[in-house]
């Protein structure tokens, strides 16, 4: 017969390694950037400092599935750049591999003249 001790070791192991793989995972898949706007990133949309689209693509696109193994990888683009002004909000289009799309809204939470912090929805 198993000693206890040994089995609660190896409960307590367990749960320690799913505690840490969801805190990770929680970390790894923020939605939530903070981007400087500086001159080879930022565009003009109606007469505001905005991220390039470029820019909200391409950070939308690595962040959107962190963990790429879980999720399906999507090709995303913007529209326009998004404005640096607090709740201007974007949606831009994410293409799956089998070329279904998906909207990606945008929002920003907070800017000033030299930085945007933004999220999107999965």
């Amino acid at each position: 017969m198993p000693d206890s001790r040994f089995l609660a070791g190896v409960v307590a192991g367990a749960a320690a390694v799913l505690v840490l793989g969801g805190v990770g995972t929680r970390l790894a898949s923020t939605t939530e950037s903070t981007t400087r706007l500086d001159r080879f990133d930022t565009v003009m949309v109606d007469g505001h400092k905005a991220l390039a689209p470029n820019i909200v693509a391409g950070r939308t696109e690595s962040l959107y599935h962190p963990l790429p193994w879980v999720g399906t990888e999507v090709d995303v683009s913007c529209p326009t750049g998004l404005k640096a002004v607090a709740g201007a909000t974007l949606t831009c289009t994410g293409r799956t591999r089998d070329g279904a799309t998906i909207d990606i809204p945008v929002t920003v939470i907070s800017a000033t003249d030299t930085r945007i912090t933004w999220k999107f929805e999965r």
